[in-house]
């Protein structure tokens, strides 16, 4: 134990005064149009427009890339919160109302906006959602402790408990294998969805980790932030092996939102540090390296990562998105 964390303390310590070697991070932000809206979860689409939820303001916004240019949608009903957000295969805008317990998509041509109410009354709030490789929806319920599945061609929409009581099923991602994974916030648990049977197995993580928010990485594995403790994991599918590194802003950083790109590194925000910074984990190496979010963020509580390794954000504090790149 001893030798464990004496190793741990040598690559913290390396990684602090590691250099990125690829690059410099730029980070670019948008002003959202309307005030105090709090952009809270970004998503991409196919065209590579930034979509993004205004959770307060009940709009949904998209950020054409190339010209700067916002747009925003408005949602039917009064206060629906909107939270988490995707893409299907067309572009239409699917999203949770974390406020009216119903799953909503938005066909972005016409502005229209169609509602799926979930049909158990103790699943209010609709929290994350994700689409598998079959086009299934899928998606966490917080408070209410349910997973969900909706398939989009019939409407329907399946809850499944999650066996842990008051687990708060949080961030959700979909394997290559197309199998839900999902954090377990309330606890020191990760689970994953039988997309078939819709049985949850949980993966106990070490004592006191409260995983927010998981990427799915090339390989195929897993990458989590543990917000209570200040660390990054890693969590193998197949073995059940699980790795972690401590934050280079410390035990108090609060890992948040979290992403991996295309050629396997993983990005994260540390959101309890003020400005919120953009960490860059370099898994080949173990090695770290943090750029200060220029609007000091306001909490990043999510992002995504774009084909060409950008990485999309939403500032929510300070009602901005924005889009970190490396440059040469």
């Amino acid at each position: 134990m001893c030798f464990r964390k004496l190793s741990l303390f040598l690559s913290v310590a390396l990684a602090a005064v590691a250099l990125a070697s690829s690059g410099k991070v730029n980070i670019r932000e948008w002003n959202v149009p309307t005030p105090n809206s709090r952009p809270h979860d970004p998503a991409l689409a196919p065209d590579g427009s930034l979509w993004f939820t205004e959770q307060m303001a009940n709009k949904l916004g998209r950020l054409d890339p190339t010209t700067g240019q916002i747009k925003e949608f408005a949602l039917k009903t009064p206060d629906s919160g909107p939270h988490g957000l995707v893409a299907d295969r067309d572009g239409n805008i699917w999203f949770t109302a974390n406020f009216k317990a119903y799953i909503g998509k938005l066909d972005p041509k016409t502005g229209e906006v169609s509602e799926h109410r979930i049909p158990d009354s103790r699943a209010t709030d609709p929290h994350t959602p994700v689409f598998d490789q079959s086009g299934i929806l899928w998606f966490t319920v917080q408070n209410a402790n349910f997973v969900g599945r909706l398939d989009p061609r019939s409407g329907q929409i399946k809850l499944q408990q999650v066996p842990t009581p008051d687990a708060l099923p949080y961030g959700m991602a979909v394997t290559q294998k197309g199998v839900p994974d999902f954090c377990e916030f309330g606890t020191n648990k990760l689970a994953s969805i039988d997309p078939n049977t819709l049985a949850i197995a949980e993966y106990t993580l070490p004592q006191g980790a409260r995983p927010r928010r998981l990427a799915v990485a090339p390989d195929d594995t897993i990458y989590y932030s543990d917000y209570a403790r200040g660390y990054v994991g890693h969590f193998d599918p197949s073995s059940k092996q699980i790795e972690e590194w401590p934050s280079p802003g410390g035990a108090s950083s609060h890992p948040y939102g979290i992403a991996v790109t295309q050629d396997g590194t993983v990005w994260y925000a540390e959101s309890g540090l003020h400005p919120n910074a953009l960490v860059r984990f370099d898994p080949k190496d173990k090695s770290f390296s943090s750029t200060p979010i220029p609007s000091g963020g306001g909490v990043v509580r999510n992002m995504a990562a774009t084909p060409a390794g950008k990485i999309y954000l939403a500032c929510s504090g300070v009602n901005k998105v924005g889009i970190a790149e490396i440059t040469r």
